[in-house]
């Protein structure tokens, strides 16, 4: 019966109306969010705790490593996201896993920088030397005294970075590289609308306005915590 109701126009059935197998469009919204989000939250989670590792290793090592860690960071930003997927998708097959990962391997570079240039900031704290001078070890300095003081930059980036992981996973599922059919996510949901831009414009206007929403409010989350979290900005400011 469903197929009835296709391609009917905002409040004329549903608050968004329906698509061209007469399913609710804000239904179909609310269930892609869970890819489209949970892409994006698994990316970050992933990229940015490896690239954190990372950066945070190479501060407290220092010498040839940093310098080749850092080199590859640089190779690896010449890869974005979508190539990576779509190499990636040659190997493993499109899906969510495959989106999920190749969003993650262009964060690591990404944290890894943050996380290392914080760090070094932090290593040349009067503290930082007293515990070396007390015979601290580079791990627990790490762990006690480097980690706690750049967690506040870190939560500010993986913040901003949510906005691009969620663009990035509306490319792919645009591209065919996300989660696969039936299961919805916004870049499909523009992809299908392609057809009916003419009959039915909402099918593109409505998960076009929910990614520029998405990306927009992570942005606005992400400055609202920087101008939180940073001690250098005076409460008025």
């Amino acid at each position: 019966m469903a197929i009835l109701f296709k391609l009917r126009p905002p409040l004329a059935h549903g608050l968004l109306g329906t698509d061209a197998f007469g399913r609710d469009v804000l239904s179909m919204l609310m269930a892609g969010a869970r890819n489209s989000l949970g892409v994006a939250l698994a990316a970050v989670a992933l990229g940015g705790s490896a690239g954190t590792l990372l950066g945070v290793g190479v501060a407290a090592r220092r010498g040839l490593v940093d310098g080749l860690v850092m080199r590859g960071c640089d190779v690896a930003f010449a890869f974005p996201p979508i190539v990576s997927a779509m190499m990636l998708g040659a190997l493993l097959g499109p899906g969510r896993a495959t989106a999920t990962l190749a969003i993650a391997l262009f964060m690591v570079p990404v944290f890894a920088r943050v996380s290392r240039g914080a760090a070094l900031q932090v290593w040349s704290r009067d503290y930082v030397l007293a515990a070396r001078g007390a015979g601290r070890g580079a791990l627990a300095i790490s762990l006690d005294h480097v980690l706690p003081n750049i967690a506040g930059q870190l939560v500010v980036q993986a913040t901003i970075q949510l906005g691009l992981a969620v663009l990035t996973e509306a490319g792919l599922s645009f591209l065919g590289l996300g989660a696969p059919p039936p299961e919805p996510s916004w870049g499909r949901m523009l992809a299908d609308a392609q057809t009916y831009m003419v009959r039915a414009p909402w099918l593109a206007v409505a998960p076009g306005a929910t990614i520029a929403l998405a990306v927009l409010g992570f942005n606005l989350l992400g400055d609202g915590l920087r101008d939180r979290l940073d001690p250098r900005r005076s409460p008025g400011r």
